[in-house]
């Protein structure tokens, strides 16, 4: 398996509409911000690029289907192959995948993964309905299944089990929009509190407006290539930033549609399967061992066992072992407050049952902002510093690639540049990770990026 290196990426603005634009255009955008970042031409990428890969989640949004032949032809790329994915709101985590799987399996040396997706055209009550089709529907579905509904009903039973609170939640919206309000690529740049999160208009208690991500129109692109490919960049006179971006770990997870299908696991096997390396501790198996005994179940409908298994496997790929200490940042996929909190726990940040309390510690926070909350740590491991799906917007298949550009300018420390201010920048960044979601824990895909120093 030969090496996979993220050299550049863009992304277009991400906004409630583009009436400007059509699909084409937006992937255009962000295609041609790549490429300005390699200081290379349409021309002479093309004789380079092997290949593509495409990624949108619906056709009903676009009222076309084969949409991604269209912006393939559109980039001037035909005859080369390309060909599309879906899977949801993980769509782009997984068109960012298959596209290391050309490069690494050596099928290409360059290969451009790009998303998008243009929800604007439909009314909103309408783009719910089109959502709520990746849910069963023979099941789900025709009794008025809706994913606020889902995640609502997820959370409140982590509310049950661990005593986690609205207020909680609340600190990541904050943090999130407070982060979007440095981005220009964001779609919602706000300065809130937990107030006017709690007081904004409720969708499905306990999660009100402001905890949900907001339907948008946007594409992002990433070029990915192997140590051969660099050589032909850089033979055209590329200007490939430094570091170099190593793509060290990838994982995937599936979970069953229907939550009431997903089966409880024995303690022994919780133990065996699931504990990431620096939980396997007598500290850590006491916790749990409380836990149980007090009605804990895993999975359960409070947390996604496709991330813990996404996570694990990119984990071990990238020789991670502990990840709060070990990744400098994380892009997650944060399509409501409560998913992020959860998702700390599948991710191994804090064990199964603390994502609450450790939501607003501050460990997830950037350094250098200020948010108007008591925090009583320092950041450790900022989460979303682009503002995420909440505050950046969510083109449902731009969005697993709009982590990974966020992700590639945070290791080659080129937040300033695009961003024209350095607020959101890690300082010292070296590893990160994206992650990807979808459903309600159906796929998932966890990537690790790392500068080359």
């Amino acid at each position: 398996m030969r090496s996979v290196y993220a050299v550049s990426g863009g992304v277009s603005k991400f906004t409630k509409a583009r009436p400007d634009k059509n699909f084409q255009g937006l992937v255009k955008e962000a295609y041609d911000d790549a490429l300005a970042d390699l200081g290379l031409t349409h021309p002479q990428f093309l004789e380079l690029v092997d290949g593509s890969v495409a990624s949108y989640f619906s056709d009903h949004f676009a009222r076309q289907l084969m949409a991604g032949i269209m912006v393939q032809d559109y980039l001037g790329l035909c005859p080369k192959p390309s060909h599309r994915v879906e899977g949801g709101g993980a769509t782009g985590g997984i068109c960012f995948q298959e596209a290391w799987k050309a490069v690494a399996s050596g099928y290409m040396d360059i290969c451009l993964a790009y998303g998008f997706e243009t929800m604007s055209h439909v009314a909103t009550w309408k783009g719910n309905e089109f959502i709520a089709l990746a849910s069963d529907v023979s099941f789900d579905y025709p009794v008025g299944g809706f994913y606020s509904g889902y995640y609502a009903m997820m959370v409140t039973r982590h509310m049950q089990e661990f005593g986690t609170t609205p207020e909680q939640m609340a600190a990541v919206s904050v943090k999130n929009h407070m982060n979007a309000y440095y981005n220009p690529y964001a779609q919602k740049r706000q300065r809130l509190t937990i107030q006017d999160v709690r007081s904004a208009p409720m969708v499905a208690w306990p999660l009100t407006r402001l905890d949900i991500c907001v339907m948008s129109d946007g594409a992002a692109a990433v070029i990915l290539c192997s140590e051969a490919g660099l050589e032909k960049l850089t033979a055209v006179g590329a200007n490939v930033p430094q570091p170099l971006v190593k793509v060290t770990g990838i994982g995937r997870g599936t979970d069953a549609m229907r939550m009431a299908d997903r089966p409880h696991q024995s303690y022994e096997d919780f133990l065996r399967h699931n504990l990431l390396p620096h939980e396997d501790t007598a500290d850590t198996h006491a916790y749990y061992t409380n836990l149980w005994e007090h009605g804990f179940r895993y999975p359960g409908v409070h947390s996604f066992r496709a991330g813990r298994m996404a996570a694990k496997q990119a984990y071990a790929h990238a020789h991670v072992t502990d990840p709060l200490h070990e990744l400098d940042f994380i892009e997650l996929h944060d399509a409501y407050t409560s998913s992020e909190l959860q998702t700390y726990e599948d991710m191994g940040l804090c064990r199964y049952g603390e994502g609450g309390p450790f939501a607003v510690s501050g460990k997830t926070f950037m350094p250098g902002i200020e948010y108007g909350l008591d925090l009583a740590e320092k950041p450790t491991c900022p989460v979303n510093p682009s503002g995420g799906l909440i505050a950046c917007g969510h083109p449902v298949g731009a969005t697993g690639l709009m982590q990974g550009v966020f992700a590639i300018w945070q290791l080659q420390g080129m937040i300033a540049h695009h961003f024209d201010n350095d607020r959101l920048q890690v300082p010292d960044a070296r590893r990160g990770a994206i992650h990807s979601h979808a459903g309600t824990g159906t796929y998932v895909t966890v990537s690790i990026l790392e500068a080359e120093v």
